[in-house]
């Protein structure tokens, strides 16, 4: 059975007590990982503050140079993680594969950003007084890793984190730790110094009480779910730590009655239920305009009934994996019995699969719902699972306002050939990323920022490095 352990400061460390790592696609328990005590966190965190004064003061160009190797060893390795990700997690091997060389990108990015840190010359105040304003890093960054995508996902923090010059400690998901710490793991052998880069496994309460007591801790970045999110921020009230947080959606997907039909249906039915619909920015509700609302729901469902389920190593590839756990499977049960309660129909799926292969699984049959009402729980919460629901519009106002009807604002998709139209509605439409007649709403290059309840700060581009930086203002007198 594989056991991993903590890596702290250079080394591997055993702590006490295991959390035991189970395969979604066939229920059985396949690895553990050793449980950090909060000695050994004390230890991580003290480390990585000691590191950062190495760290920090070296030149950009060095941590960039070690940041391309990290991202060299990353693709060496990527077919090696992948294997993990995909038992763990369940997805497709080759989307498990597609995310770590992903991963190895963004290292790559952020390090050619890293060595592009500027300041600014404000104008002096006084003929006798000069100011220069220059960016430094925060200080030791504490990293969550989401379980849904484990390598990317933490990516997203340890790359520009590094770059900045700061030094990070990550926490895998309880779920799916194997690859993320294998992802450390790589980076850690490209030659980082000792506590630069550390990842510790553990009691989620012990480690958070841990984190935001510790004063050594500045920055704590987090993608998770929007009420986890919350207890960050008052946790944080403590030693006042910045947070960068990426949390939960509820992705508003709008047809209109002028879109290429062909391609929205398409589109939707992948966004939908990609990774079993466990994707913070996976199509939940889908509003069609009413002119084409029949046609629309016929060609949705009848594509949607074409979707295989499978393992993450089954052949020919399958198009929907499993839940993470037995806790998504309930989840989904939940959201379609109050759908049944409240009026909704099933128009296909809404359960388990009868196919004698799958039920050791965590697996769900892609669903969709119509004769949708507000009051509903798929219309308010985000589902995190293969469940869709579809409703209709009959004017763009009320398309905007079905849409921006929740407390989330991660990503909003809309479908239409008017340009003019695409982008009076983008600008009207409550969320940080808008994608339009495209399902891919983030780009390394670009920022991603969650609106309302939906993130603090952001992620990705040039702004997610600025994250991980302060200002310091100098006074000269002449």
């Amino acid at each position: 059975m594989i056991h991993y352990q903590s890596f702290i400061n250079g080394t591997w460390v055993e702590g006490e007590g295991i959390i035991e790592v189970v395969d979604p696609s066939s229920g059985e328990i396949f690895a553990t990982v050793s449980k950090v005590t909060r000695a050994q966190l004390q230890e991580a965190i003290e480390g990585a503050y000691r590191a950062f004064d190495v760290w920090s003061r070296k030149l950009a160009i060095e941590r960039s140079r070690l940041l391309l190797k990290a991202a060299s060893v990353v693709r060496e390795r990527h077919s090696e993680i992948a294997m993990l990700l995909a038992r763990e997690q369940g997805k497709a091997l080759p989307d498990a594969e597609r995310e770590i060389l992903g991963a190895a990108d963004c290292l790559e990015y952020y390090a050619f950003l890293g060595v592009n840190i500027l300041g600014e010359v404000p104008p002096p105040n006084a003929t006798n007084l000069r100011s220069i304003a220059i960016r430094q890093p925060v200080g030791v960054v504490f990293a969550v890793a989401a379980w849904n995508y484990p390598v990317s996902l933490i990516s997203w923090k340890v790359a520009p984190a590094l770059a900045a010059g700061c030094t990070v400690i990550v926490k895998p998901s309880r779920e799916t730790p194997l690859s993320t710490i294998a992802f450390v793991k790589a980076c850690n052998e490209a030659g980082l110094p000792s506590g630069v880069l550390n990842v510790v496994s553990g009691d989620n309460t012990m480690i958070s009480d841990e984190v935001f007591s510790n004063p050594l801790v500045r920055l704590v970045a987090l993608t998770g779910s929007t009420d986890t999110g919350k207890e960050f921020v008052r946790a944080s009230a403590k030693t006042l730590k910045k947070l960068v947080l990426e949390l939960g959606g509820h992705s508003p997907f709008i047809v209109f009655a002028d879109a290429d039909l062909t391609k929205a249906v398409k589109d939707g039915v992948k966004r939908a239920f990609r990774n079993a619909g466990q994707i913070c920015n996976s199509v939940n509700r889908i509003f069609v305009e009413e002119a084409i609302q029949d046609e629309y729901l016929r060609a949705f469902v009848e594509a949607t009934r074409k979707l295989t389920l499978g393992g993450a190593f089954d052949t020919p590839v399958p198009d929907v994996g499993p839940m993470v756990n037995q806790a998504g499977l309930r989840r989904m049960e939940e959201f379609v019995q109050d759908a049944l309660q409240k009026g909704g129909k099933i128009m296909c799926g809404g359960k388990r699969p009868a196919d004698p292969r799958l039920q050791k699984g965590f697996f769900f049959e892609p669903t969709v719902i119509t004769n949708v009402s507000p009051e509903m729980k798929i219309m308010m919460e985000e589902p995190f699972g293969p469940i869709v629901a579809i409703d209709t519009f009959a004017s763009v106002d009320e398309a905007i306002a079905k849409a921006n009807s929740t407390r989330y604002g991660l990503v909003s998709y809309l479908y239409t050939s008017d340009i003019r139209k695409a982008f009076l509605v983008a600008e009207r439409l409550e969320s940080g990323s808008v994608a339009i007649n495209n399902i891919s709403p983030d780009s390394l290059y670009a920022p991603y920022p969650g609106w309302k309840e939906s993130g603090v700060g952001v992620e990705l581009g040039i702004h997610g490095l600025e994250e991980y930086l302060e200002w310091k203002h100098i006074k000269l007198g002449i």
